[in-house]
């Protein structure tokens, strides 16, 4: 990714589809040229959430409400260190914030780290085509000197695909580090970081767990070496397939029996320890407003989704797992993908949302308390 930051604000962009798709509009952000995987998020709000979530890594994303950059960018919303996405696509940007917290304008913060976007797009149209065509690599170039078509299209044809990335050690943590417990402390918690969002350890911190956050590297020992009175696997970036390392460490945690929880990532890596496998869907599910149903209870939830894969269980049988009897616990409404699962005869769960939501909605929080029943129940 080649970027600059002056004056994008009139310069031409284009955004060019691997599938050859071209849609031309004005810089947003850096100038430059960069390249991803084009995704769309239905989200109308919580778009700084969204940008620094690290499971956008390589990720071209399109935002479908048309007006983004309303409240500006604060410094108290971001997930984590840095903006995540690849490049970033809206078709009205704001001209003035209007937030007692806005500290600059998202175009600002954008350019200031170097991430490409553009403006001016029919989100509506290009949204349309993701949902026909499937998410698809692409590429956004701005800057008054522009390649032609053909060498653009090239270059996006030659970027790497989503599929069989393996990209978790490059968004996590390099050192561990601990997120102290609110009040009393009640439990101690081994979190292993594929992607972490911020929100996350502080939704545990909140009720009383000292969370220690670990390297996406870490063993089995690393992770008993806290001893833990649960484990947590975050979300993040990438194709579970090429999880093996965060698989092998989960099974020694299902061995032990330790309760754990998984979140979206974590949710895959759960499926494949369990011997499911996972896939591709064919545009994913992102956004704050998907609904899901939790199976165990009948309940109806509005959920937050990041994830371009799912796990491929039986939604109609309980599975016999090298670690006992396992069933889909939660299944989106809109087209029957998994989006829970959990073990009957360990304590082990996870979801495929995001019940830690920063910017809303917060039905699944719920999940954590589900979490520090299982630890109580260990200990007891």
């Amino acid at each position: 990714m080649t970027t600059s930051t002056r004056g994008a604000a009139k310069v031409p962009a284009v955004l060019v589809l691997e599938d050859g798709r071209i849609f031309r509009g004005r810089a947003y952000g850096a100038v430059g040229e960069t390249f991803g995987e084009a995704v769309f998020s239905t989200g109308m709000t919580g778009y700084q959430e969204t940008l620094t979530d690290p499971s956008y890594h390589r990720q071209v994303v399109v935002m479908t409400a048309p007006h983004v950059g309303n409240t500006g960018v604060n410094d108290e919303d971001a997930e984590s260190r840095r903006i995540w996405v690849s490049g970033y696509v809206v078709r009205d940007p704001a001209r003035v914030p209007s937030s007692w917290r806005s500290r600059r304008t998202l175009d600002e913060e954008l350019a200031a780290q170097g991430v490409v976007g553009i403006s001016g797009v029919d989100t509506r149209a290009l949204t349309r085509h993701l949902r026909e065509r499937g998410a698809m690599r692409v590429g956004i170039f701005s800057g008054n000197a522009l390649p032609d078509e053909g060498t653009m299209l090239a270059e996006v044809r030659q970027a790497p695909e989503m599929k069989g990335a393996d990209l978790s050690a490059e968004v996590a943590t390099k050192e561990a580090y601990v997120v102290p417990a609110q009040g009393e402390k009640r439990f101690t918690v081994a979190a292993v970081d594929l992607g972490i969002k911020g929100m996350t350890p502080y939704r545990m911190a909140e009720r009383g767990i000292e969370v220690h956050v670990l390297p996406a590297t870490a063993t089995v020992d690393d992770v008993y070496a806290v001893n833990p009175d649960g484990v947590f696997f975050s979300n993040g970036p990438g194709d579970p397939a090429t999880a093996d390392h965060a698989v092998s460490v989960m099974r020694g945690v299902l061995e032990r029996g330790t309760p754990l929880f998984g979140i979206c990532f974590g949710n895959q890596i759960l499926g494949r320890a369990l011997g499911f496998g996972t896939y591709k869907l064919k545009y994913g599910h992102r956004g704050i407003n998907q609904p899901v149903q939790d199976r165990t209870t009948g309940k109806v939830e509005v959920t937050a989704h990041n994830h371009g894969f799912a796990v491929d269980a039986p939604l109609d049988k309980v599975s016999d797992t090298p670690f006992g009897r396992a069933e889909v616990s939660h299944v989106c409404l809109n087209d029957n993908v998994v989006e829970g699962l959990q073990l009957l005869d360990k304590p082990a769960f996870s979801v495929q949302y995001h019940p830690e939501a920063a910017a809303g909605p917060h039905d699944a929080a719920y999940l954590f308390d589900r979490f520090v029943s299982l630890m109580e129940g260990q200990r007891a």
